[in-house]
C-alpha cells in the first residue's frame, strides 16, 4: 500500500478505537471487526496488558502464535486468522512493518473430506423443520449457498425470470451467480411480498432504511430505503446499528437457523455431525452424483471457489457405482 494514500488513525484515540477506525475506513465487515479486535485483545493480554504492542514485535508474535498451536491446539485456519489480525494491527494501525519471517510453531493441518448427507438424510432433516428456517435450509441446499450468503440475500438478488440467484461480495470479496430452485419460487415470492408489507409499514413509521455499502450510500442517498435493497429474511424487530447508531431492520441472526437445523438432525436420528454448511457440501456432491452438473468448472463457478482443486474435493466423497466393474480375477481364463 502506498504510504501517501495509507489511512492514519487518530492518535488521540485509545488503541482499540484506532483499530476499529481503520477497519471501518477500509470497509471490513462488522463480524471481521469483532473477530480482529478479539484476537488483538487476546494478544495484548497474553503478554500482560501493561505492555503496549508497539513495544513488542516478532518474538512476542511468535510466542503467542506458538501458544495457540501447542497449548490451545487451535486449527491451522484459526491460527492464520489470529496472525492476520495481529499483522493488521502492526501494519495498518501502528504503521510498523514486520518484515522478518515469523518462525512460530504452526498448527497441524487436518484436511478432512467434506461431510455430506444423502438426499434421504437431507429430506429426513427437512421433515423436522418448519416455516422460515425450513425455507432457508432448502435454499442453502438447493443453491449451494453459504449460511451468511443466504442470510444476507437482498430482494434484488432473486431473479425469478431467469431462475438465478446473484451472490454479491461473498467470501474473498467475490460475486457470482448460482441456480435458483424452481420448487422454491412460489414460497420465495410470498416471502418477498411479506417483506414488502414490513417495509411499507417501516416507512410509514419513519424508518425503512437498511444497511448498504458506504460508497453506494454516498452516491445514492435514498437507496437504503428502496425496496430492492431490503433483506429477503429480515429481523422481526428494528435494532440500532452498532457502528452508526441508526435504527434499522437488519437480517435475521444466523444462530436461529443453525439451532433449528441441529435440532432437526437430532430428531431425524442422523448420527452425522451435520451443520448448515453440510447442506452446501451436499448440494455440490449431489450435483456431481446425479450428473446434473458434469462440468466441474460450472460447479466451481456456482460454489464460488477460487481454485478448481477445492471443487474437485467433492469427487472424492461421491457415491460411486462399482457394480458394473469387473474384477480382474473374473477376467482370467480358467486353467
Amino acid at each position: 500500500m502506498d504510504d501517501k494514500k495509507k489511512f492514519r488513525p487518530n492518535p488521540d484515540l485509545k488503541l482499540m478505537d484506532q483499530v476499529r477506525q481503520v477497519l471501518r475506513y477500509y470497509h471490513y465487515r462488522y463480524n471481521t471487526e469483532k473477530t480482529y479486535c478479539d484476537w488483538i485483545l487476546r494478544y495484548i493480554k497474553f503478554h500482560g496488558s501493561a505492555t503496549h504492542p508497539k513495544d513488542m514485535g516478532k518474538r512476542e508474535i511468535e510466542a503467542f502464535l506458538s501458544h495457540l498451536a501447542t497449548t490451545l491446539k487451535v486449527s491451522e485456519s484459526t491460527q492464520k486468522q489470529a496472525l492476520n489480525a495481529i499483522i493488521f494491527l502492526y501494519r495498518s494501525v501502528l504503521d510498523i512493518q514486520i518484515d522478518e519471517k515469523l518462525e512460530h510453531i504452526a498448527s497441524k493441518r487436518h484436511r478432512l473430506p467434506p461431510l455430506v448427507l444423502t438426499q434421504k438424510e437431507v429430506q429426513q432433516a427437512f421433515n423436522h423443520m418448519t416455516g422460515l428456517h425450513l425455507l432457508m435450509a432448502r435454499l442453502i441446499y438447493g443453491s449451494g449457498l453459504r449460511l451468511m450468503e443466504c442470510i444476507r440475500l437482498r430482494v434484488k438478488d432473486l431473479d425469478f425470470e431467469r431462475n438465478l440467484i446473484y451472490v454479491y461480495d461473498a467470501k474473498g470479496g467475490k460475486s457470482r451467480t448460482t441456480v435458483f430452485p424452481k420448487t422454491l419460487a412460489a414460497e420465495l415470492k410470498i416471502q418477498v411480498e411479506m417483506v414488502k408489507r414490513i417495509h411499507d409499514d417501516d416507512l410509514a413509521k419513519g424508518f425503512g432504511a437498511v444497511y448498504i455499502p458506504e460508497a453506494l450510500s454516498r452516491k445514492y442517498t435514498n437507496a437504503a430505503k428502496e425496496f430492492r435493497w431490503q433483506y429477503v429474511f429480515p429481523s422481526k424487530t428494528l435494532s440500532k446499528d452498532p457502528r452508526s447508531g441508526v435504527m434499522r431492520r437488519h437480517h435475521v441472526l444466523s444462530s436461529g437457523l443453525q439451532k433449528a437445523f441441529k435440532t432437526a438432525v437430532n430428531k431425524a436420528g442422523i448420527q452425522k455431525a451435520a451443520t448448515c454448511h453440510t447442506l452446501r457440501h451436499s448440494f455440490a456432491t449431489h450435483m456431481l452424483e446425479k450428473g446434473i452438473c458434469s462440468n466441474i468448472r460450472v460447479l466451481q463457478e456456482m460454489m464460488g471457489h477460487a481454485d478448481v482443486k477445492t471443487t474437485e474435493i467433492y469427487t472424492h466423497v461421491m457415491e460411486k457405482d462399482i457394480t458394473a466393474v469387473t474384477s480382474p480375477l473374473d477376467m482370467m481364463t480358467p486353467p
